[in-house]
């Protein structure tokens, strides 16, 4: 979200960065400020890292990634490149 942020685009990303990984396809913890304390991410959880903007009338794009999440922080699990790509 910082990045976004600093990017200028904070306006353009109006989901939650992202959501447990289990038997349902969106599942608790929701990776989101208005998430409740109860519902924050904890120690042996799996989750995804989703981050994205839309921008009215261009289009957008979205990254997501797994991490397990460890007592000492996040476990990258996908190991996708980040490198820029235009599709015309």
């Amino acid at each position: 979200r910082d990045l976004i942020t600093a990017a200028g685009q904070e306006e353009h990303f109006g989901h939650g960065l992202g959501h447990g990984v289990g038997l349902d396809i969106h599942e608790a913890p929701f990776l989101s400020q208005r998430a409740p304390e109860e519902a924050r991410i904890q120690a042996g959880m799996t989750v995804t890292i989703e981050p994205g903007i839309y921008i009215p009338g261009w289009g957008g794009i979205r990254i997501e990634d797994f991490a397990w999440v460890t007592k000492n922080g996040l476990e990258r699990i996908s190991h996708c490149p980040k490198t820029a790509v235009i599709s015309e």
